[in-house]
């Protein structure tokens, strides 16, 4: 039986005209252990989301997927969840909870197990991963290795079927890497589970697999047993064979009939027997001496994060030359990344000095968290974001920047999100921000993190070439290959000082496990070889292995169009419509403004502002707020479906009556009960809006915040009068996400809020006032009536608060208090006005600054995660 059946999958995101995985067809055996790898943004993150529903991005999709027999989108919440476990790459996305044991029991506990069952079952598994030790522990105090695999636990505290495991390792140091893969093929051996695990590090991977699929250009190259794979890849001469673990790799380059080992074991016996005819071979190399000076130097170094905390550094000492390419290698927790931070001067050590060269220097970090570096929406902003204090003509900022994109391969990603790009992508777009900066000294920490092994010998290009310039780079890394393969020399850190520093090929010739697999599996047979190239080169067979001078490209000359966003050019009747409007408030201001002195004044001054506002929006060009995101209702969709028609039956009827039986009946002594009906009767057309499908956790937190940010706004400006931002963002949500959704966080802010400015009988007049504003909103928005422009929503939003709010609040103030008459409620309207003006410009105010922010946000969340209320 499979746990799934996979036939001809195809997905697409949205907005996006490239597949991100194409045609695939895939059985997955239960019990088995599947190993996905290939290059970044090739679709295997894609892949693995799609096989858990609560994780599937939002997009077309096309094929099927079928979990144990049964159709994977029939599946409850539940049977997911206990099911399908999923292990996440960054440990810390995962962790919700603050101890460790709480971590464990809090899948259960959502599942609603009875707390007997819950700590026998927690016990188990903190026996089984060996856990007891910091059971009791914050999750803030444990290692990476010990997060990750707390991770593993706690998903495997649900007794799934199967696990899901997107790079999990990427972060993890050499020994706890290989602790958590032992651990996960101990789950798929003792207990059965299916393992589907996506991995760019396959040296320890690749041997616990029964069969590992090859995805190239979104499509499966391959599925095969690993033995196998050596064979294909290198018939097809497919680069992902420079993947593959050392025995795979050296066996493939020399000529055999025999099947390919996978381990180091199989390796060496291999190995053995192909040299065993020959003499002991050594392999000699050149000795690095630099003769440049000393650039970057630490003396008696000492570092705590907090006065009474351990010390991180204790009497670190290091000098780095100009030019040199110097590896950081050790444990998590042993001190690295707080070293580059006391280098690039973030933290500054207690005692001990660190010395620059000079003080002109420039030096640039890359983070551990590429994240941190994103500020901009989309990736070539971003680049344009780097180089915004740079005094440099637009054109050559321009042609750097395409240059780099271009070195980086970003060009087809220049337009996407950085947060929507693949861990790999993401660290590429990061490493390409850095080099625009155009650094003398450059910190990496950890940049192999997610990238393939393509791009990690295009990333060695890069550094060795910026090497050659003179540029000094200090790198933090757990990827011991590429530390040997490259660098000048190597420093393993413990317990916060340098306890080993040699060039590459003396650091790793006689450690056990911070060396590489080629030192494995030759020593005793091939001394010195710790590369697979020098076993290869023992072998007989000559490889190229050099370097690219890429330096000189970088800035190399390149034509590139520059993205503009250009508004639509007015047309002739919009510009004689505003020109009109103009004149005719300055008419009125020149021959009404003196004439009244009743309420009708205020009726001229709403007039003058009306006019002047839609001038403004037909003679200045207007953008469509939103981005690359949004979309005006097309015509076709304008249709108002039925639950809206419902709504505004509720909205024009059931909701006064409501208020009117309250007034009448119950003497408007029983608001709160009258303010909870409404609440009831609003959620109705709300509830309607997902006639064909249930609403989403993520549907119901974004209303939830929206309805959070109304209530936090209006507390925050309650010192002035009627300037507030609430009845603005209440339009927002109406015009992003329904008329429904208008309704509903307008009166539930209003409902919520007055328990911190109080209830009473204006309560329901509230709810149902912003109510009506911010399902007008929505309405108009879906007719083609309401713009997402600045202009349009300002505009909108006087009118809306006057005529909609004002009026209503203005009436209910009379009818809440004595019996309503034609003079009484003119009285109310024309006493109100000036606040309700007040009230109305300074909700444009707000939207005119907030608008064009907040939409684009929503416009994206609503995209990226196909939250579709009411359009």
């Amino acid at each position: 039986m499979e746990s799934y059946k996979i036939e001809n999958l195809t997905f697409k995101y949205p907005a996006s005209e490239k597949m991100a995985i194409h045609g695939i067809n895939l059985d997955i055996k239960k019990g088995e252990f599947l190993t996905i790898c290939g290059k970044s943004g090739c679709g295997k993150t894609t892949l693995l989301r799609l096989l858990k529903p609560t994780l599937s991005p939002t997009g077309e999709r096309e094929g099927s997927i079928l979990f144990e027999n049964t159709p994977l989108e029939c599946l409850s919440e539940r049977e997911q969840c206990e099911k399908i476990g999923f292990v996440m790459q960054n440990p810390d996305n995962q962790l919700v909870t603050d101890k460790v044991w709480h971590e464990l029991a809090f899948g259960l506990e959502s599942l609603g197990v009875r707390n007997s069952e819950i700590r026998a079952m927690v016990a188990e598994m903190a026996s089984f991963f060996g856990i007891e030790e910091w059971f009791h522990k914050k999750v803030t105090e444990l290692s990476g290795g010990q997060k990750q695999l707390l991770n593993l636990a706690s998903v495997m505290v649900m007794q799934p079927s199967v696990l899901i495991l997107d790079e999990p390792t990427s972060q993890l140091d050499p020994i706890a890497s290989q602790e958590f893969l032992e651990a996960v093929s101990k789950i798929n051996r003792e207990l059965g589970v299916t393992v589907i695990l996506c991995e760019h590090r396959l040296e320890e991977a690749l041997p616990l697999s029964d069969r590992v699929l090859v995805m190239d250009n979104t499509e499966a190259v391959l599925c095969t047993s690993p033995k196998e794979a050596a064979h294909i890849l290198k018939e097809k001469n497919n680069p992902m064979l420079a993947a593959m673990p050392t025995a795979m790799r050296v066996f493939a380059e020399v000529e055999n009939t025999e099947k390919s080992p996978v381990t180091i074991c199989e390796g060496r016996l291999w190995l053995e027997d192909y040299l065993k005819n020959k003499p002991p071979l050594k392999i000699v190399k050149d000795d690095y001496q630099s003769e440049n000076e000393c650039v970057v130097e630490l003396s008696d170094v000492h570092f705590r994060y907090e006065k009474e905390s351990p010390d991180v550094l204790r009497g670190l000492s290091l000098k780095v030359h100009r030019g040199e390419f110097y590896a950081i290698l050790g444990g998590n927790g042993s001190g690295k990344t707080t070293t580059l931070s006391l280098i690039s001067g973030i933290n500054k050590p207690y005692r001990g000095s660190v010395n620059i060269l000079d003080e002109n220097l420039i030096i640039g970090a890359l983070p551990q968290n590429p994240q941190a570096l994103f500020v901009e929406k989309t990736v070539e902003k971003d680049m344009w974001e780097m180089l915004s204090d740079v005094k440099m003509p637009r054109e050559e900022k321009q042609k750097l920047i395409y240059d780099t994109m271009e070195l980086c391969e970003l060009t087809d990603l220049s337009q996407r999100h950085p947060y929507d790009l693949s861990g790999g992508e993401m660290q590429r777009a990061a490493l390409c921000k850095v080099l625009l900066y155009r650094p003398d000294i450059l910190l990496l920490d950890e940049p192999t993190k997610g990238l393939d092994a393509h791009f990690k010998k295009k990333l060695a290009n890069i550094l060795i070439s910026l090497k050659k310039s003179g540029v000094t780079v200090i790198m933090v890394s757990h990827d011991v290959e590429f530390c040997c393969e490259y660098t000048d020399k190597c420093a393993m850190f413990f317990d916060g000082i340098i306890v080993s520093e040699d060039i590459p090929h003396k650091f790793f010739a006689g450690k056990s496990f911070y060396t590489t697999a080629a030192n494995r599996m030759s020593r005793g047979i091939v001394e010195n070889a710790v590369l697979s190239a020098d076993i290869i080169h023992a072998c007989g067979v000559s490889t190229d292995n050099e370097i690219e001078d890429i330096r000189e490209n970088i800035f190399a000359n390149k034509e590139k169009t520059e993205h503009k966003e250009e508004c639509k050019k007015n047309s002739v009747f919009k510009i004689i419509t505003g020109i009109i409007c103009a004149l005719a408030a300055i008419c009125i201001i020149i021959f009404l403004n003196d004439k009244y002195t009743d309420w009708r004044m205020y009726g001229v001054h709403i007039a003058t502002l009306m006019l002047f506002a839609v001038a403004f929006d037909a003679l200045i060009p207007q953008k469509e707020l939103g981005g690359a995101y949004s979309v005006q209702t097309q015509k076709e969709e304008r249709k108002i479906p039925k639950s809206t028609l419902f709504g505004i039956a509720v909205l024009l009827i059931i909701i006064p009556l409501t208020i009117f039986i309250g007034k009448v009946y119950l003497g408007d002594r029983k608001y709160y009960f009258i303010s909870l009906l409404i609440i009831l009767e609003i959620i109705l057309p709300f509830l309607l809006a997902f006639e064909k499908r249930k609403p989403t956790a993520r549907e119901i937190v974004v209303l939830s915040v929206l309805c959070a940010l109304a209530v936090l706004g209006r507390m925050a400006f309650f010192m002035l009068p009627q300037f507030k931002p609430m009845a603005a963002i209440i339009i927002i949500t109406g015009v992003c996400f329904g008329a429904e959704s208008g309704f509903l966080v307008g009166a539930v802010s209003m409902f919520v809020s007055n328990f911190f400015f109080s209830q009473g009988p204006w309560t329901p007049w509230q709810m149902f006032g912003f109510g009506v504003v911010g399902f007008i909103s929505g309405l108009l928005f879906k007719k083609g009536l309401l713009r997402k422009t600045r202009g349009s929503l300002c505009i909108f939003s006087v009118i809306a608060v006057v005529a909609f709010y004002g009026v209503i609040l203005n009436i209910g103030s009379v009818i809440m208090y004595t019996a309503p008459t034609k003079k009484l409620i003119l009285s109310a309207l024309a006493l109100g006005l000036p606040l309700d003006v007040i009230h109305g410009i300074s909700t444009a105010f707000f939207l005119y600054t907030c608008a064009p922010e907040m939409i684009e946000k929503l416009e994206r969340i609503k995209s990226k995660y196909g939250i579709n209320m009411g359009h």
